[in-house]
């Protein structure tokens, strides 16, 4: 919790500062009204007593309870902007230390957990900020100096008061150390209450093609059923305090009446007034006493939970990021365009067995080389390590000559066009989707143009109502998946960048789309080098080179003819789509 503070700003601290002042001004004021109580009891129990005197004193009161309205107004205002900024800049902080995270690492939090950090654990501490800070500092004030001013008064009625405090302060710790364990439960939980929704949402097709609603309400109702479980148990454990202050705070103040009585029988006439005065006062301050201590536990009630919830927030922003940026952000490029794969080895973290196993080929300028082998041969995999979503185990990478790790990201990135195995589109409209990104080149309006028409986007797009403003939805939800597929890999080449990655990007497209996209495409990108990976065969037979998995090894590099001559998985492969006379031909 104390290493998040850190994330407060100077204004923060300044405004803390002054809410200090205005909480000490406020107990100060409700601290002295008890003083003008017990000079009104006084002048009513006196004879000759002038009533201006006494509306003087109640005027003092209420002066004093206005003023302290004033100041906690003042108080929740500062703090709550306080808590409201905090809030904002860790959030911040967290969503762009998620943003650096590699691929492994978002996988090792998983994506539900990450979406609960950002949002309920950062609530959680806000809340904390927004009211255990004034807490914080107006109850130790307001205990120490009560009990300063009724030191003095009465030993039987001190002894009383601290009685009340022990029982206060013996519940609070019963039930902090019942609650306790749960509050990491319940945040945990609530991880895996996000997930099940997600996947709820993201495969409603599946589940109401397979019937499978039944099956998964009841995995949503079991998670639902254990959080609520928990956060009743924790509820009804916290609600057992409220009856036991009252109980306290009342047979306290009952306990000094009955004891002041004694007090008052046993005194002289003369001293009889003063200490029914001092009676007075002092039950006033008993129940400051008692508040303070109370507010005392409600902060260790809502500290547990936010301490949880800080440590989670933690967790990710202190996380080592594997994949460290170089220093490389401009220079001399001898090999522009190149790609070389130098005896790479891969394996997934905390993986036995190597995924990829001495991948060794180059890239030239201009090429276009294909990726192809069986499923879970490694081949996307393979591609995701040149943009460094993952980073090799043994081997090295080369990109224009240099390892992709002396590069700077942004300056790694700039030169690659990336289009994914899954079609990524975001609330955006078309042109927005296409012109995503930043590579230091302004795309212009006949770029975006070129780039939809390569894409064989431009046809749909045209019948669209507003063109190229059109809407799209979150996740591409109103366009078809061939649809997706065109507008992202339009969206690489309106990069224009002198490396393009395609992984399995054609797959949702028809074989008339595909061939007239990869013969614009061709032409679009004759100086740019081309990465594709793809499963049918067509996709890839008029690649300059074609690279074969399997299992994780490269087992054959070649053009199509020569392949079909000397690598048996390759013949393997495309016999399965075309016939003998279909690939003599081709």
């Amino acid at each position: 919790m104390i290493k998040l503070f850190k994330n407060l700003q100077k204004n923060d601290w300044i405004y803390v500062i002054i809410s200090f002042f205005l909480i000490a001004f406020q107990v100060y004021l409700e601290l002295k009204m008890p003083d003008y109580m017990s000079t009104i009891t006084q002048l009513v129990q006196t004879e000759g007593s002038k009533m201006t005197d006494i509306l003087v004193n109640g005027g003092y009161m209420l002066l004093c309870a206005f003023s302290s309205l004033v100041c906690a107004i003042l108080t929740g205002y500062l703090i709550a902007n306080v808590s409201a900024r905090f809030s904002k800049n860790v959030r911040k902080k967290l969503f762009n230390k998620v943003l650096d995270l590699s691929m492994a690492e978002v996988k090792e939090f998983k994506t539900s957990s990450l979406i609960t950090r950002t949002t309920n654990d950062i609530t959680q501490v806000q809340m904390f900020i927004a009211m255990g800070l004034q807490m914080l500092i107006k109850a130790p004030l307001t205990a120490i100096w009560a009990v300063t001013k009724i030191l003095n008064k009465s030993w039987q009625w001190s002894a009383l008061t601290a009685l009340a405090v022990v029982i206060l302060l013996s519940t609070v710790a019963c039930i902090l150390i019942t609650v306790l364990p749960r509050f990491k439960i319940v945040q945990k939980l609530i991880d895996k209450l996000n997930n099940v929704t997600r996947e709820n949402l993201t495969g409603i097709r599946v589940i109401r093609a397979f019937n499978a609603e039944n099956y998964q309400e009841a995995k949503f109702e079991k998670v639902n059923d254990d959080l609520t479980k928990n956060l009743t148990f924790n509820q009804k454990t916290f609600a057992i305090m409220q009856p036991i202050m009252y109980v306290v705070m009342y047979f306290l103040t009952l306990a000094i009446y009955i004891v002041g009585i004694y007090l008052i029988k046993n005194s002289l006439m003369a001293d009889k007034i003063a200490v029914f005065g001092d009676m007075v006062v002092f039950s006033s301050y008993s129940m400051q006493v008692i508040m303070s201590f109370l507010m005392l536990a409600m902060i260790f009630m809502i500290l547990p939970r936010a301490n949880v919830s800080a440590n989670r927030i933690n967790e990710v922003l202190d996380k080592n990021i594997s994949i460290k940026n170089g220093s490389l952000k401009n220079g001399k490029i001898d090999a522009e365009g190149t790609i070389e794969f130098k005896n790479v080895y891969f394996k997934y973290p905390d993986a036995e067995e190597y995924l990829l196993e001495n991948i060794s080929f180059k890239v030239n300028k201009g090429e276009t080389v294909a990726f192809i082998g069986s499923t879970g041969s490694g081949k996307s995999t393979l591609i995701n390590l040149i943009p460094r979503f993952y980073d090799v185990s043994k081997g090295e990478i080369l990109v224009d000559g240099i390892n992709v790790k002396d590069y700077d990201l942004k300056y790694l990135y700039n030169k690659l066009g990336y289009v994914p195995q899954k079609a990524v589109m975001f609330k955006d409209t078309v042109k927005g989707n296409v012109t995503f990104g930043d590579n230091g080149k302004k795309k212009s309006e006949k770029l975006i143009l070129d780039a939809l028409e390569v894409a064989q986007a431009q046809e749909f797009v045209s019948k669209m109502d507003e063109k190229e403003n059109s809407y799209i939805s979150q996740g591409g939800t109103n366009i078809s998946g061939g649809q997706k597929q065109r507008l992202s890999i339009a969206r690489a080449i309106a990069r224009d960048v002198e490396i393009y990655i395609f992984d399995d990007s054609f797959s949702a497209l028809d074989y008339k789309t595909d061939a007239a996209l990869r013969k614009a495409l061709k032409k679009y990108t004759k100086n740019a080098t081309s990465l594709i990976v793809a499963q049918r065969i067509g996709t890839i037979m008029n690649a300059d080179k074609i690279i074969v998995l399997d299992k994780g090894k490269c087992v054959g590099i070649g053009t199509h003819k020569e392949l079909l001559k000397n690598c048996e998985v390759y013949q393997q492969i495309a016999l399965s789509q075309l016939s003998k006379e279909e690939l003599n031909n081709a």
